[in-house]
């Protein structure tokens, strides 16, 4: 997985703006942010919630993890892209914006199989 395609694939979502967000692009429907891409460290950063982050981490240690400031225990997480295949990046980052998205727009999407 890599910056270039997980930027694609945020674009594609329905009602997703991108911008910066501390010198980093992030993605977001209606100013709720679903995703931040940390280029240089080949990493992305997604709004799970604690359940899904768990269970990703459970099934995927090297690619899923909390992130260490105090929003880990919020959900928010760490992907590590070089342990993360194109499909389970798809499904997590469906989950998160899922996480953020009105519930009007969430029905314009069909969900991803599962990684």
């Amino acid at each position: 997985m890599d910056s270039q395609t997980a930027r694609a694939m945020a674009l594609d979502m329905p009602g997703t703006a991108e911008k910066e967000h501390f010198g980093r692009p992030s993605y977001s429907v209606k100013k709720r942010t679903y995703l931040t891409l940390w280029v240089e460290e080949h990493r992305a950063v997604m709004k799970l919630t604690p359940e899904q982050q768990a269970l990703l981490g459970e099934e995927h240690p090297d690619a899923f993890a909390p992130i260490e400031q105090k929003l880990g225990k919020h959900g928010w997480t760490s992907v590590h892209m070089a342990h993360t295949s194109e499909r389970l990046f798809r499904y997590a980052m469906d989950l998160a914006w899922r996480n953020v998205a009105p519930k009007w727009l969430i029905p314009t999407r069909a969900a991803p199989p599962k990684g």
